[in-house]
């Protein structure tokens, strides 16, 4: 660990943004992992904990850890809102002239910060940690992944980094610009790509997870997909337009083709099951209209509230330990 200079009126401040969720196993040794993994002599340090509703004993480890060389903010979430209202949480209880979101599993590994610092100290805005090594995922998460970074760069007009997570360094502008966003619906990845600046990029090797299992579920990661493609794409909307003219023509065609044939040879009684088929097959379409008109409806119904993305419960701050 890094000898604390007392002298910190001068050294910039960054930020560790942390959330938590029923993860007690994992509070002190991954506290103590950041605290092995900061330069305390050219730097001053603040880690924002956000207990977002945890049932466990988060809270309470949290708040009774051992003092490290850096300052430890406790934000308590009233309930469980989920990692992006967190995160956001997070954001705005942030100081620093640089912020680093990071996950309490050490997937998003520590090691890596003085990397993010070197080049934000070059004069970037925004250090991304792309993985290039994804084998402590599984193989269905990996293949999902992919394919939601691939559909979601076709339809959106922002460009959302492949294999990058919420792991990145961002400059106090970027904050500042993050925490005028209205939307209680937040997907971070897609904000943080949005809001742009200067950013260049650091690779690493994705590492298993520490203790514990994910709290992000096959139906969480469907639904933030959602979130992502609804939030920042109306290219759905755009494309039942599309196939709704397809169809009509389709429907145009095979019309005056029926017509014509009648003329021509009469009246033929037999088709009951074709007509059943388009029927279904058209109802079925309508249907898929429908569900995503209402994925979008239901997003501007939630927006209109104008409820905010979380609910700070309480806020605890514990001094540095300089006798360490």
């Amino acid at each position: 660990m890094f000898v604390s200079d007392p002298d910190t009126q001068d050294r910039k401040l960054i930020s560790l943004v942390v959330p938590f969720y029923n993860e007690e196993a994992n509070v002190e040794s991954t506290l103590a992992v950041i605290a092995e993994n900061i330069d305390t002599q050219r730097y001053s340090w603040e880690v924002i904990a956000v207990n977002d509703g945890s049932s466990d004993d988060t809270l309470k480890k949290l708040l009774t850890v051992r003092s490290f060389e850096f300052k430890l903010v406790v934000v308590d979430l009233s309930r469980n809102f989920g990692k992006e209202a967190a995160l956001s949480a997070g954001l705005e209880q942030a100081m620093g002239d640089a912020v680093i979101p990071l996950d309490a599993d050490l997937q998003d590994p520590p090691q890596l910060i003085s990397m993010l610092i070197e080049k934000w100290e070059e004069g970037y805005d925004v250090v991304l940690a792309r993985r290039v090594d994804r084998s402590s995922d599984s193989f269905l998460k990996r293949a999902t992944a992919g394919a939601f970074y691939s559909v979601i760069n076709r339809l959106s007009d922002v460009e959302i980094p492949h294999h990058v997570g919420d792991f990145r360094l961002m400059d106090r502008r970027v904050i500042d610009v993050l925490k005028t966003l209205p939307e209680a619906r937040r997907f971070m990845k897609g904000l943080f790509a949005w809001a742009g600046f200067r950013t260049t990029i650091v690779d690493y090797i994705r590492p298993e997870r520490n203790l514990g299992d994910s709290k992000f579920s096959g139906w969480k990661l469907w639904n933030l997909a959602l979130e992502g493609i609804t939030s920042f794409s109306i290219v759905p909307l755009k494309i039942w337009t599309y196939i709704g003219f397809i169809v009509a023509a389709c429907s145009f065609i095979y019309g005056s083709f029926i017509v014509g044939r009648t003329i021509l040879f009469g009246v033929d009684v037999p088709g009951y099951a074709s007509l059943t088929s388009i029927l279904l097959f058209m109802s079925g379409l309508q249907m898929i209209g429908l569900g995503v008109l209402g994925e979008y409806v239901g997003r501007i119904y939630l927006e209109s509230k104008r409820r905010p993305a979380f609910v700070v419960r309480s806020v605890h701050k514990k001094a540095i330990n300089r006798d360490s």
